[in-house]
Parts: structure tokens; sequence; C-alpha cells
């Protein structure tokens, strides 16, 4: 859905990298960290506001991601640490109804490199 609404922008494939690298470490997190039932839905949203892609994830899960170091070693313990370094901005909001909750994460278009 994301390659979809990316490639109709005219500058879409500026974010498109960054931006689906992302994505699926928010949908990762909130798949492997949710507390919710297996029966709720995870649900992603995205939107092109002011030149920054805005990515969103929301689960129904209580728990709040955290940045956390990661030794070589670890196998785990990367994804927040990709999105913190990769987006310009990101974080977490309780969601409208008190349920569960959103990690948002703002994407700015690359710039393009010479040829």
């Amino acid at each position: 859905m994301l390659r979809a609404y990316l490639s109709a922008l005219p500058s879409g494939d500026r974010y498109a990298d960054v931006a689906e690298l992302l994505l699926g470490e928010l949908f990762a997190n909130a798949v492997q960290h949710s507390d919710a039932p297996d029966d709720r839905r995870i649900e992603i949203r995205f939107a092109l506001t002011n030149g920054l892609l805005r990515l969103e994830v929301h689960d129904a899960g209580s728990g709040r991601p955290a940045l956390r170091s990661a030794s070589l070693c670890d196998e785990r313990g990367r994804r927040l640490f990709l999105v913190n370094e990769l987006s310009t901005r990101w974080g977490c909001c309780p969601r409208v109804g008190g349920i569960g909750k959103f990690v948002w994460a703002l994407v700015a278009p690359t710039t393009a490199v010479a040829a």
C-alpha cells in the first residue's frame, strides 16, 4: 500500500527506501511486542504533509516503545534505533478512546544524487 501511495506522488521515490524500511520496523515491533489479544488488528496509516511523510502504526497493546542499546552480539533491539536514526522525529501517543497506542515517524525526502 505504501509503495502504491508513493508511486502516485511526483516525488514519492525520494521517500520510498527509508519509508518502507521504517514502516516495516514499526509494524514488526507492533506484531512482536503487543500484549493485545491476537484478534486485534494492527493498522497502518501514512500521509504526506508539509514535505514530510508521516507513518503511523496503531495497535491495541498497552506497552510503549523505548530505545535501548544493543551490543554487537545482540540479535534484537535495533528496530527503534533504526527508526530513531533514519526518521526526522518519532514518538508514541495513546489512541483515541484510550485503547492502545500508535507509534509514528516522520520521514524527510532524500536529496537527489547527481549522476
